[in-house]
Formats: C-alpha cells, sequence, structure tokens
C-alpha cells in the first residue's frame, strides 16, 4: 500500500503475540481493540465447535472432549487481558467498553453451552462413560463438562430455553454495573486531612501513607481514601471519634449513595433474575441451585458448619466488649462502642495487655522482604524459584513480573505481581490468570501458566518504603498461595487446571499458606528492621504468638455475618427481593444477635463477592469451609514438628496444588491429609472452644 492509503492498524490483540512466554503486547493495546477482537475471536470460536459437530459418529472423546477444550483459546485469552484490565486499569473508555461487551460475552458463552447438536455429542459420550475406558483425568473432564452443559441450561427448550439465554445476559450487565458502582463510590471519595489535629495517633507509617495518596490526587497534606490499607488503620488509630464516624460511614455506605451509582435496586435485579433462573432449574432457590454443585452440597450443610461457629463467636465478642469497656472507662469515656469505635478500642487493648504496637511492628514488614519470605517460603516447600524480569511486558509500572522455575531448573511459569492500591483499580486483593496450565495444546503441546495477583496496599512516599501490617502481610501470602495453585498445576485439561475447582475448595490452597508468615522461622529469617536490618526480636515473635487469638471473636462474627446475609438472600423463596433490602439485611442481623458496633465485613449493597459476578453468591461460606481444611491441614506439620517437613510438602503440592480439578476434592483432601477433615483446629485456631477461651482472653501475666 502507498503513502496515500497507510496500512490499518493491526489488532494486537489479534496478532502474534512475540514477547517471551507469549505475554500480551500491553503497550500497544487501546481500549477499542476489544471489541473488533473480540467479535472476530467469537467467530473463530463458533467455527471450532462447528467443527467438532462435524466430526464423525459416534462421538469419540478426542474429537468430542479434547477438542472443546482446545477450542476458543483466542478468545479466551483476549478475555483474560480485558477483565485484568477492567479490575487493574480501567479507564473511561475501558469501562464503558466493559458495559457494552457484557451482554454480547454472556449471549456467546450461554449459546456455546446450550449448543444442542453440541451437547448431544457430550451427553452420549456421557452416558456410556464408564463404557469408554477412559483414564481418571480424562473420565472428570467428560463429568464436570457434562455438568457445566447442563447447569447453563443445555437442556431447556422452547420458552424456558429463550427466558434462560436473556437470564444471562441481563446478569452480565447488572453485575457489571454493581462492581463499576462500587469502584466509582471508592474512587470517588477521600478525607482530607487538614492538620496536625485532624491526624492525632496516626502513626508515623500511616501518615506517610496518606500523605502519598494525598499526592497522587493532587492534594495537599494527607488524605485516607477508601483503599481497605488506609481506611482500616484509620479505624484503628485514629483519635478523632468525628472522622472515623466519618470514614466508617463512607465505607460501609458505598453503593448506598443515592443517584446514578446506587446499587440497591441493582442487587435487588439480580436477586430476581438469580431466583428466576434457579427455579428454571428446578430448585426452590438459588442457594440450593449453587450448592448442588458445592463440597457443602446443601444449604443443611453450610448451616450446620455456621451454626457451629456463631455462638461460640458471640461468646467471645461478649468477652471482648469488656475488655475494650474497661480500657473506655481508664480512658475517662462513657457511652455505648459504636461501630467505628471497635476496631479503636481494641488496639488500645492490645497495646495494654500484649505491649504489640504497629509502628513496632510495621518496619520489620517492608512490602520487598514480605515478598521474598513468601517466595523463600514456595522454595523450601515446593522448589520454586521466583526471578525478576524487567524486560517482560505488564500493563502497569506497578507490576512486577517474575519468571518462576523448579528445582531441575524447568520453567513452570510467569508470576506477575500487582501490589499497590490505585484509583483505576478495584478493591480487594484477587488472583487471576492470564494463561492456565494445560497439556491439551495443539499437537499435544504443554502451555505454561502466567498468573497474576493484585492486592491493594497504600504506596509508600518516593525514596520510603512500603510497610505492610502483619494483616497486610497475611494478605499477600493468601493471594500468593492462590498463585501457586495455578503455577504448579499440573494437569491435561485446561478446564481442570489450577483454582478451577469447586468454590469450597478454591481457598484451601491460599489459607493453609497464610500460615507460614506467623511461623517463628520464616520471621527471624525475613522479618527484619527496614532500616537497620536487625532481625525481629524473639519477644516480639513471642508476644504476636500470645495475641494472635485476641478480637478473634469480632473478625469472626463479622465474617460470619456476611455469610448469613449471603445465605439468607440468597434462599428466600419469593420471587420478589425485599423491596428494602438494607432494612432487611439490618433486620435479619439483629434476629440472628449480630452485636451492637460489630458490624459485618460486607454489606448487600457493595458485597462485590455476591454482586459483581456470580463466584461466591451463596458461596461467601467458603471461607470458613477452607478454614477448617487449612487448620487441619497445617496441624500435620505442627505435628511433623517441622514447618517445611519435605515429605508432607511434596503430599500437599501433589494432592492439592497440583491436581486442579482433575480429582474430587474430598478424595483430593484426603489423599494429603491421610483422613476426613475435623473442625477442632479451625476452632482452636480462633480461640473458640470452650475449654481454651478463658486462655484467649486473659492477658498474659
Amino acid at each position: 500500500m502507498d503513502a496515500s492509503h497507510p496500512e490499518p492498524d493491526v489488532n494486537p490483540l489479534l496478532g502474534a503475540w512475540d514477547a517471551a512466554f507469549a505475554l500480551p503486547p500491553f503497550a500497544a493495546i487501546r481500549s477499542e481493540h476489544f471489541e473488533p477482537a473480540f467479535e472476530q475471536a467469537m467467530r473463530a470460536h463458533r467455527a471450532e465447535l462447528a467443527a467438532i459437530v462435524a466430526a464423525g459418529a459416534p462421538p469419540g472423546f478426542d474429537d468430542t472432549l479434547a477438542a472443546f477444550d482446545r477450542a476458543g483459546r483466542t478468545l479466551g485469552r483476549i478475555a483474560a487481558v480485558f477483565h485484568t484490565l477492567a479490575a487493574s486499569a480501567a479507564g473511561p473508555e475501558l469501562l464503558a467498553a466493559q458495559r457494552r461487551l457484557a451482554a454480547p460475552l454472556a449471549a456467546h458463552y450461554h449459546a456455546v453451552y446450550t449448543d444442542a447438536a453440541l451437547f448431544a455429542r457430550i451427553d452420549a459420550l456421557h452416558a456410556r462413560r464408564h463404557e469408554l475406558a477412559l483414564a481418571p483425568e480424562a473420565l472428570r473432564l467428560l463429568e464436570r463438562t457434562h455438568l457445566d452443559f447442563v447447569r447453563a441450561g443445555a437442556r431447556f427448550t422452547g420458552a424456558a430455553r429463550q427466558r434462560h439465554a436473556r437470564i444471562v445476559e441481563e446478569l452480565a450487565q447488572a453485575t457489571t454495573r454493581f462492581a463499576q458502582n462500587v469502584l466509582h463510590d471508592e474512587s470517588s471519595w477521600q478525607l482530607a486531612l487538614a492538620d496536625e489535629a485532624e491526624l492525632a495517633g496516626l502513626p508515623a507509617s500511616l501518615r506517610a501513607a496518606a500523605r502519598q495518596a494525598a499526592a497522587e490526587r493532587g492534594l495537599a497534606g494527607h488524605a485516607i481514601t477508601l483503599a481497605r490499607s488506609l481506611v482500616v488503620p484509620f479505624l484503628t488509630f485514629s483519635e478523632r471519634r468525628d472522622l472515623r464516624e466519618r470514614a466508617w460511614r463512607a465505607w460501609t455506605g458505598r453503593g448506598e449513595q443515592a443517584g446514578a451509582h446506587d446499587n440497591r435496586e441493582v442487587a435487588r435485579t439480580i436477586l430476581r433474575l438469580r431466583h428466576e433462573q434457579a427455579r428454571l432449574h428446578g430448585q426452590a432457590c438459588y442457594a440450593d441451585h449453587v450448592l448442588a454443585d458445592t463440597m457443602a452440597g446443601s444449604r443443611e450443610a453450610v448451616a450446620a458448619l455456621l451454626d457451629e461457629v456463631w455462638p461460640r463467636a458471640l461468646a467471645a465478642v461478649d468477652a471482648e466488649r469488656a475488655l475494650l469497656r474497661e480500657e473506655m472507662r481508664a480512658a475517662g469515656v462513657e457511652g455505648d462502642i459504636e461501630p467505628w469505635d471497635w476496631r479503636y478500642w481494641a488496639e488500645r487493648v492490645r497495646r495494654r495487655h500484649y505491649a504489640l504496637d504497629d509502628d513496632e511492628l510495621r518496619p520489620y514488614f517492608p512490602l520487598p522482604q514480605v515478598v521474598a519470605a513468601a517466595f523463600d517460603c514456595a522454595e523450601r516447600l515446593f522448589g520454586l524459584h521466583f526471578r525478576a524480569r524487567a524486560d517482560l511486558p505488564v500493563y502497569h509500572p506497578d507490576v512486577t513480573a517474575y519468571e518462576v522455575r523448579a528445582r531441575d531448573g524447568a520453567v513452570v511459569g510467569v508470576f506477575l505481581q500487582d501490589n499497590f492500591a490505585r484509583a483505576d483499580k478495584r478493591s480487594g486483593a484477587w488472583m487471576n490468570a492470564l494463561r492456565w496450565q494445560h497439556r491439551n495444546g495443539a499437537d499435544g503441546a504443554a502451555c505454561l501458566p502466567v498468573v497474576l495477583n493484585n492486592n491493594n496496599f497504600a504506596k509508600g512516599a518516593p525514596g520510603a518504603p512500603t510497610l505492610l501490617s502483619l494483616d497486610d502481610a497475611r494478605t499477600l501470602f493468601h493471594e500468593f498461595g492462590h498463585g501457586l495453585h495455578g503455577l504448579l498445576s499440573q494437569v491435561t485439561y485446561q478446564r481442570l487446571s489450577g483454582t478451577q475447582v469447586l468454590r469450597d475448595f478454591v481457598e484451601l490452597p491460599s489459607q493453609i499458606f497464610e500460615h507460614w508468615i506467623a511461623e517463628p522461622e520464616v520471621l527471624r529469617r525475613h522479618a527484619r528492621h527496614w532500616q537497620t536490618g536487625a532481625p525481629i526480636p524473639d519477644a516480639l515473635i513471642e508476644r504476636l504468638r500470645l495475641a494472635r487469638r485476641f478480637n478473634q471473636g469480632y473478625e469472626t462474627v463479622r465474617y460470619t455475618a456476611s455469610a448469613i446475609a449471603d445465605m439468607a438472600v440468597h434462599s428466600l423463596a419469593q420471587a420478589e427481593p425485599p423491596a428494602d433490602l438494607c432494612a432487611w439485611e439490618a433486620e435479619l442481623l439483629v434476629a440472628r444477635g449480630l452485636p451492637r458496633g460489630v458490624g459485618m465485613n460486607h454489606r448487600l449493597v457493595h458485597f462485590q463477592h455476591l454482586f459483581a459476578g456470580s463466584g461466591y453468591a451463596a458461596g461467601y461460606y467458603v471461607y470458613l469451609w477452607a478454614e477448617v481444611l487449612d487448620a487441619d491441614g497445617y496441624e500435620a506439620f505442627t505435628e511433623a514438628g517441622n514447618p517445611f517437613d519435605a515429605a508432607l510438602a511434596e503430599r500437599l503440592r501433589r494432592h492439592v496444588y497440583a491436581v486442579g480439578n482433575s480429582v474430587e476434592p474430598g478424595l483430593a483432601y484426603a489423599a494429603f491429609r491421610g483422613r476426613a477433615p475435623s473442625v477442632r483446629p479451625l476452632l482452636a485456631k480462633r480461640g473458640l472452644l470452650a475449654d481454651e477461651a478463658a486462655q484467649v482472653l486473659q492477658p498474659p501475666a
């Protein structure tokens, strides 16, 4: 083409990805590339599926199931980049594209899983699955894929089929809107701290983070945003009760502000659609539909676990409240503890009784050292080595890319870590994959995983370190545990890879990995003062050990209250949700005995686990379910007397981290532990056993 007719731009999402490890060409990708790329990739996917349908009869495993697992790889890689950027680096143009694409993408995937001719082949294979002499993983793929189709509505016909398709599209639009509304409320609010009086009580580390947050938003002085790493410490340390109340109301009021970003009606729309979806599947409520494909299996099983913990946690909160009131009276403060007070007075009690001060702890947890600790634990347990690669493409300067190798030097995959809060990044912490591990590529080619961790830590000022709280460090280890689940996957089929497991098993690899950050051996090696390099003193480690159960009643009640609300709202039998969802939530928790001043982790109107997608809807209980597994599982290392016991680590790798969804999770856990799990280690870990409660609540001598 001559200069008067220039070559049109090549869409980088559709061209060859020539970077090392075939990473996306992030620097070349613009928001306007996604819609045409998705259109072309969806057409290609439909053509691949048509070829499967046209294959020989009767259907075989390779020409149907293995081929279906391979289909849509271009679409999958574009979607992975799109959802990563929408969550972590979302400008207005990309958010607008996300809204436009929500329904077409949902319609495409729904059409795939309700394709009558395609399902007929899979259904025929499933009917004679025991005659096919399939390997165990191949049989698992057949059973899981068949169930995917059935749960997506493949058996529906006529009006039910058409209505289900419309529900799926409407849900995609509504959940996208819900997430964007929360992002708006989080990114548009800040509390400017104008003078020393408004900074009263804030430790130096929090002042530095607030100064950096203000600078990033073009403000002078200091600012508190709704990033968890800023607002929770502010509620913990600020001596200004009036400012704590303002921050608390903004934080808990996300999604409840009248106007264009109000989530109250959006959540009701989602609930209405989910109920209708469940009824189409023959279930009384959405919770029944979800739990049919979980380890728990039923609402009764979930209720049994929550009811085991809830009254114990309430009793612990009563004892904790007595300590807090004693501290308030000693300070000359009368009246009730309000929700914006609890963390402040709990920190005062912690300092008095356990001599723990956040400013004393944080200098031992600079972000690079916590990252190094996580990598070191992964190396000692599983033989992984992480090497930073500045030459690999990333989507933001905050992101660090690592090449991951095994003990024998073989490349395992790529790990991307994005640790800092930003205005264009959603809150929370999460793991996702830009590419899943599998061995089902063209001609049997293996595919290395590309795994991403996101955190939302408050960045230190230029030239100053980012110092983490112990809770922040646990969060980093938690998400890294998910990352290891993706990196250590060793399966044949993409559908069964990594974290694509039953929802109440997915938190086990992440939660069990949290234990290592609290191990004295790990702390002595990695918790070193950022200025002096001195290791954390043994006396401070001992104080951490003694305090580890303090305030666990409060934390357990807050979590369990959110899990109860989730299960209750998705168990409603009526088609129409409560007219005032916030009032219904409040009445529910009063009836269940939620103590005054405690609150809940997430209120329904900003509960992104439930309403920004379907992944944890009727499933927030899974963190507690998985904690039963992780507490029981880590006890094996305690019994062995070595947190890096080689034989146990190998069993954990082989039976938990490596198997993905290729093995039924109950069997996978039993293969690691040698038996079914016990709930007692969880109750002991949280200090909720009656015979240990007195020890938990009595300060050390």
